[in-house]
């Protein structure tokens, strides 16, 4: 039966290599919430989801979903995930699925490493089954000067990377300024640009013309995510791709954005659209209406990278520029495989679960730092 037995929430803070600078502001780290997930023959599924917006509080949360799973097959997962939402959230007027969604990321993804590992699979094959050998990437351009910036985007195209990807909405002349740089120091790279919901619509327009000579391949989310309205009305008049990131955290937003307002990228991972299985249907809907999807990640870790691999192998209309950020950490906490793309493109060992082994030093040390931090 491969009842769960318990599950536990551990808080982590992991620094970064460098500040990450985006339209948001300036983070110097990422907190996460671990979730170990027991079956009672003894086998142990992990899965993470960032901490927003406040870690101790999710992982209280977290744990009273949780308590919903114990006791039932690892395999009824999703039905208790469901009867959990039904019975904390929406009994009590709480449709809340962006919340609910990076809860329940979490919890699934440590169901299926726990399924994957009693079933001797991949979870790649419990999502359908791979149908690509490898994966693309690409490369997530830091520094906090446009010179920086340069440097790191010359030595990604020397590395082969074929993909560049630049935050911008920090400031019209910065991004002007970083923009140019990062061309002239890569010209035949293809560029892509992320906005994080920076501008509203007469601002995003002023900013594509001034953008369009660089050659950029797509910009994603360059409006507020409250109205896929401004999207499209932006959509409608850019030379440039134009893609919806933000404003899909869920799989009706995900419909909306591609047969109302017509977006030209889905960009979206399991942390917002509530899990790898949701992943796969939002990547369905977006196949159906021919428009790639880009896998979106976030704050997270290497555990959150080996889950979106998985999903990556087994999606059909998958972009070939795909979102991590394990590699944005000073320290990641997965010991193996190598995550690291070679040329951006990587392929991950058909290891049952997710194949993550945890470097439980890693672990340990990123929690005492979040005690720490929060007193």
């Amino acid at each position: 039966m491969a009842r769960v037995t318990e599950i536990t929430v551990t808080s982590l803070r992991l620094p970064l290599r460098q500040p990450y600078v985006w339209s948001q502001g300036v983070e110097e780290a990422f907190t996460v919430n671990l979730i170990a997930l027991g079956c009672e023959d003894g086998t142990t599924g992990y899965g993470e989801t960032p901490a927003a917006p406040d870690a101790g509080a999710q992982k209280r949360v977290l744990e009273k979903l949780g308590a919903e799973m114990t006791g039932r097959s690892v395999f009824d997962a999703a039905a208790a995930l469901q009867a959990a939402y039904r019975k904390h959230f929406l009994v009590f007027g709480g449709n809340m699925p962006r919340y609910f969604n990076q809860l329940r990321n979490g919890l699934e993804m440590a169901a299926l490493d726990a399924q994957g590992k009693i079933l001797g699979r991949p979870v790649w094959d419990l999502l359908g089954g791979a149908v690509r050998e490898e994966v693309g990437y690409f490369h997530f351009l830091q520094g906090q000067t446009p010179e920086a910036l340069a440097e790191d985007a010359a030595s990604a195209v020397a590395e082969g990377h074929p993909v560049l990807y630049l935050k911008v909405g920090v400031g019209a002349d910065y991004d002007m300024a970083a923009v140019a740089a990062v061309r002239a120091a890569a010209p035949e790279a293809r560029l892509r640009l992320d906005a994080n919901e920076a501008w509203d619509q007469a601002m995003a327009l002023r900013m594509i013309a001034r953008l369009a000579p660089y050659d950029i391949e797509y910009i994603e989310q360059p409006t507020p995510s409250t109205s896929q309205a401004a999207l499209a009305h932006v959509a409608a008049r850019s030379p440039i791709a134009i893609g919806a990131d933000q404003s899909v955290f869920t799989l009706q937003e995900v419909h909306t954005a591609l047969t109302v307002h017509r977006a030209d990228m889905i960009a979206v991972g399991p942390r917002e659209i509530g899990g790898l299985r949701p992943l796969m249907k939002a990547a369905a809907a977006a196949e159906a209406a021919g428009v790639p999807l880009c896998i979106h990640s976030s704050m997270t870790t290497g555990l959150t990278t080996c889950a979106e691999h998985h999903a990556a192998r087994a999606i059909a209309g998958l972009d070939d520029g795909n979102q991590i950020m394990w590699q944005l950490l000073a320290r990641d906490i997965v010991a193996s495989p190598d995550l690291a793309p070679k040329a951006g493109r990587l392929a991950l060992p058909a290891a049952p679960g997710l194949g993550a082994e945890l470097d439980r030093d890693a672990v340990a040390e990123a929690a005492k730092r979040h005690r720490a931090f929060t007193g």
